[in-house]
C-alpha cells in the first residue's frame, strides 16, 4: 500500500507520528526560536530550503540537516512546510541517518544522500496517513538494520525509560539494574547516546505525554501524570526542546498517530 496522499484541503494541517524512540512532525514551519533538543533531529525543507542558525552565529543553508542532541539552534524556513524527524540517539536508525549525510560539521550534518526522495515523499503525505505508511520514509532517513548496535546495557535502560509504567526511574535504579555504578552508567549513557541521562529521560516523558493525551484531554494533567513536576515545568521543558510553547503547537489542528505505544509489542 502506498502512502496516503495530501489533499489541498489539509495542506496546512500539522501531523505528528509517534513510535517508541522516534517521532515525525510534518506541517507549518512554526517559526521556532533557539532551542536544544534532547535527541537528534533530521530537518527536511518540504517545499523549499532553510537556514540553520547556530548559537555561535553560523548560518548554514540546507534542504536537509541532522542536528545533534543538545545543540542550540533555530531554523528559518524558506517554504511553508517542514518535516522534523526526532531520532532516539540510542538507536541504529539515528546512527544510519548520520552515515548518510554528505557534509559533517561536527554537531550538525547537511545534505542527506536521499534528500530528493525524502522531500518528494514528505510533500505528498497526508496528515491521516497510517504510521505503517511512514516506514519507507523512515528507512530512507536511516535504515534500522545496521550491525554494531548500541551497548545492550544502555539499550535496556532506554527501553525501561520508554515504559509508561515506570515514569520516575532514576539513574541509580537503572545503573543497579545493568550492573554499573551510577557514575559509570552516566558516562556510558552519554557516550552511547550523545545526550545526558536527564535530557533523555525528559524526551521519554514528552512521548509519554502524547500517549496520555488519548485518555487525558487536559494537557496539564497529562504532563504531571507523565512525570513532570508541574504543568509549568512541562511547558518550559517543551519550549527548551522544541523552540515553542506546547499551547502554540496544540492550538492548531494536529493529527497525532501512534504506531505503537511504549511498552507495547507489535509485529514488525
Amino acid at each position: 500500500m502506498g502512502p496516503a496522499l495530501l489533499s489541498e484541503t489539509c495542506r496546512d494541517q500539522a501531523a505528528l507520528w509517534l513510535w517508541p524512540g522516534q517521532a515525525l512532525y510534518l506541517g507549518p514551519s512554526l517559526n521556532l526560536g533557539f532551542h536544544a533538543g534532547a535527541v537528534s533531529c533530521l530537518a527536511v525543507g518540504v517545499d523549499a530550503g532553510f537556514t540553520l542558525e547556530l548559537e555561535d552565529g553560523a548560518r548554514l543553508k540546507a534542504r536537509t540537516a541532522l542536528v545533534g542532541a543538545r545543540v542550540r539552534h533555530r531554523i528559518v524556513a524558506d517554504g511553508a512546510r517542514m518535516a522534523f524527524c526526532y531520532l532516539d540517539p540510542a538507536s541504529t536508525r539515528e546512527r544510519a541517518c548520520h552515515s548518510l549525510m554528505a557534509e559533517d560539521h561536527g554537531e550538525v550534518a547537511l545534505g542527506h544522500r536521499h534528500e530528493a526522495e525524502l522531500t518528494a515523499v514528505a510533500a505528498g503525505l497526508a496528515p491521516g496517513a497510517p504510521p505503517a505508511d511512514l516506514r519507507p520514509w523512515l528507512d530512507l532517513a536511516g535504515p534500522d538494520r545496521l550491525s554494531g548496535r548500541r551497548d545492550p546495557r544502555i539499550r535496556r535502560a532506554a527501553d525501561r525509560l520508554a515504559d509508561p509504567a515506570e515514569p520516575h526511574l532514576s539513574a541509580a535504579e537503572l545503573a543497579a539494574d545493568v550492573g554499573l555504578s551510577v557514575s559509570a552508567f552516566l558516562r556510558l549513557f552519554r557516550a552511547q547516546t550523545g545526550t545526558t541521562f536527564r535530557r533523555y529521560r525528559l524526551w521519554a516523558r514528552m512521548l509519554r505525554v502524547a500517549v496520555l493525551l488519548e485518555t487525558w484531554p487536559d494537557l496539564s494533567t497529562a504532563a504531571v501524570e507523565a512525570g513532570f513536576a508541574s504543568p509549568s515545568h512541562f511547558s518550559s521543558t517543551f519550549h527548551g526542546m522544541f523552540g515553542l510553547r506546547p499551547s502554540a503547537l496544540f492550538s492548531q489542528r494536529v493529527a497525532v498517530s501512534w504506531a505503537e505505544k511504549p511498552g507495547q509489542v507489535t509485529a514488525q
